[in-house]
Protein backbone atom coordinates (compact mmCIF):
# COMPACT_ATOMS: atom_id res chain seq x y z
CA UNK A 1 0.00 0.00 0.00
CA UNK A 2 1.23 3.42 -0.77
CA UNK A 3 1.28 5.93 1.98
CA UNK A 4 -1.27 8.40 2.56
CA UNK A 5 0.90 11.47 1.61
CA UNK A 6 1.77 10.00 -2.25
CA UNK A 7 -2.18 9.05 -2.25
CA UNK A 8 -3.16 12.64 -2.37
CA UNK A 9 -1.08 13.60 -4.96
CA UNK A 10 -1.53 10.33 -7.52
CA UNK A 11 -5.10 11.21 -8.24
CA UNK A 12 -4.66 13.64 -10.80
CA UNK A 13 -1.85 14.39 -13.33
CA UNK A 14 -2.02 17.75 -12.95
CA UNK A 15 -1.34 17.85 -9.65
CA UNK A 16 2.47 18.24 -8.17
CA UNK A 17 3.69 16.31 -4.82
CA UNK A 18 5.42 18.76 -2.62
CA UNK A 19 8.86 17.36 -3.50
CA UNK A 20 8.11 18.12 -7.20
CA UNK A 21 7.13 14.76 -8.39
CA UNK A 22 4.21 13.21 -11.08
CA UNK A 23 3.12 9.81 -9.34
CA UNK A 24 1.00 9.65 -12.88
CA UNK A 25 3.93 10.14 -15.11
CA UNK A 26 6.12 7.83 -12.97
CA UNK A 27 3.86 4.70 -13.04
CA UNK A 28 3.10 5.09 -16.85
CA UNK A 29 7.59 4.83 -16.50
CA UNK A 30 6.53 1.60 -14.52
CA UNK A 31 4.53 0.19 -17.31
CA UNK A 32 7.57 0.69 -19.40
CA UNK A 33 9.73 -1.30 -17.65
CA UNK A 34 7.48 -3.80 -17.72
CA UNK A 35 7.96 -4.21 -21.93
CA UNK A 36 9.78 -6.15 -23.95
CA UNK A 37 13.34 -5.04 -24.55
CA UNK A 38 14.27 -3.02 -27.42
CA UNK A 39 17.99 -1.49 -28.48
CA UNK A 40 18.70 1.12 -31.16
CA UNK A 41 22.31 1.57 -32.53
CA UNK A 42 23.89 4.53 -34.97
CA UNK A 43 26.45 2.77 -36.89
CA UNK A 44 28.73 4.08 -39.36
CA UNK A 45 26.65 5.67 -42.16
CA UNK A 46 23.71 3.98 -40.51
CA UNK A 47 21.68 3.30 -38.00
CA UNK A 48 19.18 0.15 -36.28
CA UNK A 49 16.66 -1.35 -34.17
CA UNK A 50 16.30 -4.51 -32.45
CA UNK A 51 13.38 -5.60 -30.75
CA UNK A 52 12.68 -8.79 -28.35
CA UNK A 53 9.49 -10.25 -30.03
CA UNK A 54 7.75 -12.87 -27.63
CA UNK A 55 5.64 -15.97 -28.56
CA UNK A 56 3.08 -16.41 -26.03
CA UNK A 57 0.85 -19.16 -28.29
CA UNK A 58 1.51 -21.51 -30.30
CA UNK A 59 -1.36 -20.66 -31.90
CA UNK A 60 -0.78 -17.15 -32.48
CA UNK A 61 0.05 -15.70 -35.62
CA UNK A 62 3.80 -13.88 -35.05
CA UNK A 63 3.34 -11.51 -38.29
CA UNK A 64 0.54 -10.23 -36.92
CA UNK A 65 2.97 -9.06 -33.95
CA UNK A 66 4.88 -6.26 -34.90
CA UNK A 67 7.73 -4.53 -33.25
CA UNK A 68 9.21 -1.95 -35.31
CA UNK A 69 6.39 -0.01 -37.02
CA UNK A 70 7.75 2.36 -39.84
CA UNK A 71 6.74 6.34 -39.98
CA UNK A 72 8.85 7.16 -43.65
CA UNK A 73 10.48 5.56 -45.72
CA UNK A 74 13.52 6.50 -43.52
CA UNK A 75 11.68 6.88 -40.39
CA UNK A 76 11.48 3.95 -37.82
CA UNK A 77 10.11 3.45 -34.35
CA UNK A 78 10.17 0.89 -32.12
CA UNK A 79 7.90 0.93 -28.42
CA UNK A 80 8.25 -0.59 -24.86
CA UNK A 81 5.15 -0.62 -22.50
CA UNK A 82 1.88 0.15 -23.97
CA UNK A 83 1.61 -0.99 -27.44
CA UNK A 84 -2.02 0.06 -28.06
CA UNK A 85 -0.32 3.48 -26.83
CA UNK A 86 2.29 3.14 -29.37
CA UNK A 87 0.08 3.07 -32.20
CA UNK A 88 -1.89 5.75 -32.06
CA UNK A 89 1.32 8.00 -31.61
CA UNK A 90 2.90 6.29 -34.55
CA UNK A 91 -0.26 6.87 -36.40
CA UNK A 92 0.39 10.90 -35.63
CA UNK A 93 4.29 10.71 -36.70
CA UNK A 94 2.53 9.20 -39.94
CA UNK A 95 0.37 11.91 -40.32
CA UNK A 96 2.69 15.04 -39.46
CA UNK A 97 5.46 13.29 -41.96
CA UNK A 98 2.77 12.89 -45.01
CA UNK A 99 1.80 16.24 -43.89
CA UNK A 100 4.76 17.77 -43.98
CA UNK A 101 6.10 15.61 -47.96
CA UNK A 102 2.53 17.03 -48.96
CA UNK A 103 2.93 20.77 -47.86
CA UNK A 104 7.46 21.46 -48.77
CA UNK A 105 7.55 18.26 -51.70
CA UNK A 106 10.40 16.49 -49.47
CA UNK A 107 11.14 14.30 -46.67
CA UNK A 108 10.47 15.27 -43.19
CA UNK A 109 13.57 15.37 -41.15
CA UNK A 110 14.63 13.24 -38.74
CA UNK A 111 14.09 15.05 -35.56
CA UNK A 112 11.11 17.75 -36.54
CA UNK A 113 9.08 14.80 -36.81
CA UNK A 114 10.63 13.20 -33.67
CA UNK A 115 10.18 16.45 -31.78
CA UNK A 116 6.72 16.77 -32.76
CA UNK A 117 5.91 13.36 -31.22
CA UNK A 118 7.77 14.42 -28.44
CA UNK A 119 4.84 17.43 -27.40
CA UNK A 120 2.29 15.24 -28.23
CA UNK A 121 3.38 13.30 -24.94
CA UNK A 122 4.25 16.06 -23.11
CA UNK A 123 0.79 17.57 -23.35
CA UNK A 124 -0.86 14.45 -22.10
CA UNK A 125 1.04 15.13 -18.97
CA UNK A 126 -0.33 18.73 -17.75
CA UNK A 127 -4.44 18.28 -18.71
CA UNK A 128 -6.63 16.54 -16.33
CA UNK A 129 -9.51 14.19 -18.24
CA UNK A 130 -6.53 11.50 -19.71
CA UNK A 131 -3.29 9.97 -18.98
CA UNK A 132 0.18 9.83 -20.06
CA UNK A 133 1.35 7.42 -22.25
CA UNK A 134 2.54 4.50 -20.99
CA UNK A 135 4.86 4.09 -23.38
CA UNK A 136 8.66 4.94 -24.33
CA UNK A 137 9.80 5.12 -28.24
CA UNK A 138 13.37 4.87 -29.68
CA UNK A 139 12.73 6.62 -32.72
CA UNK A 140 15.52 6.14 -35.67
CA UNK A 141 15.93 7.49 -39.14
CA UNK A 142 18.70 8.78 -41.57
CA UNK A 143 18.54 12.51 -43.33
CA UNK A 144 21.60 13.91 -43.58
CA UNK A 145 22.86 11.76 -40.92
CA UNK A 146 21.61 8.94 -39.20
CA UNK A 147 19.64 9.75 -36.03
CA UNK A 148 18.38 7.85 -32.86
CA UNK A 149 16.30 9.20 -30.01
CA UNK A 150 14.16 7.94 -27.39
CA UNK A 151 10.92 9.67 -26.19
CA UNK A 152 9.82 9.04 -22.57
CA UNK A 153 6.62 9.30 -21.14
CA UNK A 154 7.16 12.59 -19.92
CA UNK A 155 7.87 13.87 -23.13
CA UNK A 156 11.32 14.19 -22.41
CA UNK A 157 13.36 13.64 -25.96
CA UNK A 158 17.15 12.75 -25.77
CA UNK A 159 19.26 11.95 -28.68
CA UNK A 160 21.73 8.75 -28.27
CA UNK A 161 24.21 6.53 -29.89
CA UNK A 162 23.03 3.57 -28.45
CA UNK A 163 20.53 3.29 -25.88
CA UNK A 164 17.69 0.75 -24.95
CA UNK A 165 14.01 0.63 -23.79
CA UNK A 166 11.98 -1.83 -22.04
CA UNK A 167 12.65 -4.19 -19.11
CA UNK A 168 16.54 -5.07 -18.52
CA UNK A 169 17.10 -1.12 -19.41
CA UNK A 170 20.14 -0.37 -16.56
CA UNK A 171 21.67 -3.42 -17.43
CA UNK A 172 21.20 -3.43 -21.47
CA UNK A 173 22.74 0.06 -21.26
CA UNK A 174 25.69 -0.82 -19.30
CA UNK A 175 26.57 -3.40 -21.65
CA UNK A 176 26.55 -0.90 -24.72
CA UNK A 177 28.46 1.70 -22.67
CA UNK A 178 31.21 -0.55 -22.25
CA UNK A 179 30.62 -2.56 -25.97
CA UNK A 180 29.59 0.42 -28.00
CA UNK A 181 32.15 2.55 -30.05
CA UNK A 182 31.94 5.04 -33.28
CA UNK A 183 31.91 4.38 -36.57
CA UNK A 184 31.09 0.73 -35.81
CA UNK A 185 30.09 -1.09 -39.14
CA UNK A 186 26.21 -2.43 -39.65
CA UNK A 187 27.53 -6.04 -39.22
CA UNK A 188 29.33 -5.06 -35.56
CA UNK A 189 26.37 -3.10 -35.13
CA UNK A 190 24.08 -5.73 -35.77
CA UNK A 191 26.10 -8.13 -33.70
CA UNK A 192 26.19 -5.54 -30.38
CA UNK A 193 22.76 -5.02 -30.21
CA UNK A 194 21.60 -9.03 -30.83
CA UNK A 195 24.20 -9.89 -27.94
CA UNK A 196 23.30 -7.31 -25.84
CA UNK A 197 19.48 -8.84 -26.04
CA UNK A 198 20.92 -11.97 -25.79
CA UNK A 199 22.91 -11.49 -22.67
CA UNK A 200 20.04 -10.29 -20.44
CA UNK A 201 16.41 -11.55 -22.22
CA UNK A 202 15.21 -15.01 -20.35
CA UNK A 203 14.90 -18.31 -22.21
CA UNK A 204 12.78 -19.34 -20.53
CA UNK A 205 9.50 -17.72 -22.75
CA UNK A 206 10.10 -18.28 -26.55
CA UNK A 207 11.26 -15.11 -28.65
CA UNK A 208 12.86 -13.44 -31.49
CA UNK A 209 14.55 -10.78 -32.51
CA UNK A 210 13.45 -8.25 -35.01
CA UNK A 211 15.98 -6.03 -36.26
CA UNK A 212 15.14 -3.01 -38.78
CA UNK A 213 18.35 -0.65 -40.05
CA UNK A 214 18.77 2.38 -42.26
CA UNK A 215 22.31 2.63 -44.45
CA UNK A 216 23.13 5.43 -46.67
CA UNK A 217 21.57 4.92 -50.24
CA UNK A 218 18.95 2.78 -49.16
CA UNK A 219 15.23 4.31 -50.49
CA UNK A 220 13.55 2.73 -46.91
CA UNK A 221 13.98 0.51 -44.14
CA UNK A 222 15.51 -2.72 -44.29
CA UNK A 223 13.44 -5.62 -42.09
CA UNK A 224 16.23 -8.59 -41.66
CA UNK A 225 14.95 -11.99 -41.93
CA UNK A 226 16.71 -14.55 -39.58
CA UNK A 227 18.56 -15.90 -42.17
CA UNK A 228 20.29 -12.97 -41.86
CA UNK A 229 20.11 -12.25 -39.00
CA UNK A 230 22.12 -15.09 -38.03
CA UNK A 231 24.46 -14.33 -40.80
CA UNK A 232 25.71 -11.64 -38.50
CA UNK A 233 25.80 -13.34 -34.67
Amino acid sequence: MYGSTQQAYDRAITVFSPDGRLFQVEYAKEAVKRGATSVGVVFKDGVLLAAVKYKFSNLMVEDSVKKVFEVDRHIMTVAAGLIADARKLVSLARDYSERHRLLYDEAPRVPSVTAYVADVVQAYTQYGGARPFGVSLLVAGYDIKPHLYEIEPSGALTGYYADTIGENKKEVDAYLEKHYKKDISAKEAIKLAYDAIKEYTSGEMKYAVEVTMFKKGYERFKRLCNEDIKKYV
